[in-house]
């Protein structure tokens, strides 16, 4: 079963835009592994909170990755 996990600062991205990354996801998977693989692409989109995860020994959040 294809899986992909993306994780992504909370609050930074509209329902719309979580369904057209499951979406384009799946195509994706879709092209790789033929249709047949659609029905069982599994994709997880987690809000990590800001501040919850970190980069080379920095902890990040929405204002540091927004001045970069």
């Amino acid at each position: 079963m294809p899986f992909a996990n993306f994780k992504v600062p909370a609050g930074t991205l509209t329902p719309e835009q979580k369904e057209q990354l499951v979406t384009r996801t799946t195509d994706l998977y879709a092209e790789f592994y033929g249709d047949r693989a659609r029905a069982n692409t599994m994709v997880l989109v987690e809000e990590v909170a800001d501040g919850g995860w970190g980069i080379g020994g920095d902890v990040l959040t929405l204002a540091k990755l927004q001045a970069g």
